[in-house]
């Protein structure tokens, strides 16, 4: 994956990294792709919006609410998810949001 995106600049992050969020909202502004690595088997609420593509257009400019603000939203942005977990067990809600909004989910063990 680190080799797909590296001419388009990826972005390599972990959920518990402290500038996660404005990190995000960063690439999702610039369309950056953006690698969120060693995911356990929950996933920060924060990221619900991303994952339902909860975009929206206002004044003829694509939007998507974080928290409580409205960053504009490049559709070139693409996120990836990864995990260590050996045979993870994700809720049928969250496979849900993740295929039919075409996000890729990859499971890496190391």
């Amino acid at each position: 994956m680190k080799n797909l995106e590296r001419s388009n600049n990826l972005m390599v992050t972990k959920l518990t990294d402290p500038k996660m969020n404005q990190k995000l909202e960063n690439a999702i502004r610039v369309g950056q792709p953006v690698l969120l690595e060693n995911v356990e088997e929950t996933l920060d609420p924060a990221l619900e919006p991303i994952l339902q593509r909860q975009v929206y257009k206002q004044g003829g400019r694509l939007l998507i609410r974080l928290g409580d603000q409205e960053i504009d939203y490049n559709p070139d942005f693409k996120l990836y998810i990864t995990s260590k977990l050996p045979n993870p067990h994700y809720l049928p809600e969250l496979c849900v949001k993740v295929s039919t909004n075409m996000l890729c989910v990859l499971y890496i063990v190391y």
